[in-house]
């Protein structure tokens, strides 16, 4: 427990900066979590007590709960209320206005104490043992954080989904999960409830996730995590449960947040323009921002009219703002459908 803090409460809090002190001893006579699981909720009443289900299931002395109500509007805070005593070590902190998932998810970092943390979203679950078998991978290998597998849910059916990682088991610099640009790789599995994190990461402010972003916001946080931490390594694990088509889902959304993803990656594509091995990492994120552009023009038939014009004129200068250079390399190895329907769009912004 943090200095000049009294025993915690259920309801909101607020913490004061976090010292820098060794998490997997006792702090002043008071052990300290050895894992935070942070969950922002925000109108997912169906699919609720199946979450706080599973997080009892995997209950431990040493595990606390964060929940993060984002000012639902739907029967969540009730449900969030009648589970907060059935839970151990469980504390809702409540959004009085709607601030979106990723200032839940900081909100949830800002009152952690564990010396790891990992994040579940309020419509997904875990089986049974799930936590204690992430924990033991990380006490195992000694990393600053580790990726897993998840199960992919989709009414009754299941399919396990895998981490795209060279090796398991194994400590890497998490900069070898980066490129090469050609294959899939780690940050192409941009699912930050996947994996569990160090504490000291998100320390002094640091790991936190951009709150102007309403979408994309995990892929951006995937990236810069490969960029600044030291080790990592994929576990052999499938205990979480991604809950495919919940209608409200971000995935599912139709209005202006789909086109978040243009400034998340163009703020990726200027901190990879400045990082050290910017030659190594740019054509890896000129040629996803490319697959991430033709994806959702793709599928602009399902968004609302404004939003479809829009898109096109956004990513037409957004193709404009790559390095030209590094794009022609990507559009004369992506796939003909993808590379004709980009130069397109890179064609009609100029002539605009």
């Amino acid at each position: 427990m943090h200095a000049g803090i009294a025993p915690r409460e259920n309801g909101p809090i607020t913490l004061p900066a976090v010292p820098a002190f060794d998490c997997s001893i006792s702090v002043w006579g008071i052990r300290v979590p050895k894992l935070s699981v942070v969950v922002p909720f925000h109108n997912v009443g169906a699919y609720a007590p199946d979450t706080l289900r599973s997080l009892a299931r995997n209950a431990d002395p040493e595990f606390e709960f964060l929940l993060v109500d984002d000012c639902s509007t739907d029967e969540t805070p009730e449900i969030l209320d009648r589970w907060r005593d059935r839970l151990p070590n469980a504390t809702v902190i409540r959004h009085e206005t709607n601030l979106g998932v990723a200032q839940a998810r900081n909100t949830g970092i800002d009152a952690a104490r564990g010396e790891y943390l990992t994040f579940l979203d309020g419509d997904d679950w875990y089986a049974p043992g799930h936590l204690a078998a992430a924990v033991a991978g990380m006490d195992r290998l000694g990393c600053d954080f580790a990726r897993t597998d998840h199960v992919l849910a989709e009414g009754r059916k299941r399919h396990v989904k895998y981490a795209p990682a060279k090796v398991r088991d194994t400590v890497m610099d998490p900069r070898d999960g980066i490129s090469p640009a050609s294959m899939v790789t780690m940050v192409d599995y941009p699912f930050v409830p996947f994996g569990i994190y160090r504490g000291s990461l998100f320390r002094d402010g640091a790991s936190r996730f951009e709150t102007s972003l309403r979408t994309a916001e995990d892929r951006l946080w995937i990236w810069r995590l490969h960029l600044t931490a030291r080790t990592f390594a994929a576990l052999s694990l499938h205990g979480v449960f991604y809950r495919r088509g919940v209608t409200t889902s971000l995935t599912q959304i139709t209005d202006n947040r789909q086109l978040d993803f243009i400034p998340s990656y163009d703020l990726l594509l200027d901190e990879v323009s400045r990082d050290r091995d910017a030659d190594r990492f740019l054509p890896k994120a000129v040629r996803t921002y490319c697959a991430m552009i033709a994806f959702h023009v793709n599928k602009a038939g399902r968004y609302e009219p404004e939003v479809a014009r829009r898109l096109r004129a956004d990513v037409a200068d957004a193709l404009h703002r790559m390095p030209q250079q590094v794009l022609d390399e990507t559009l004369a190895t992506m796939d003909t459908p993808r590379s004709t329907l980009l130069r397109s769009l890179r064609d009609t912004g100029r002539t605009s």
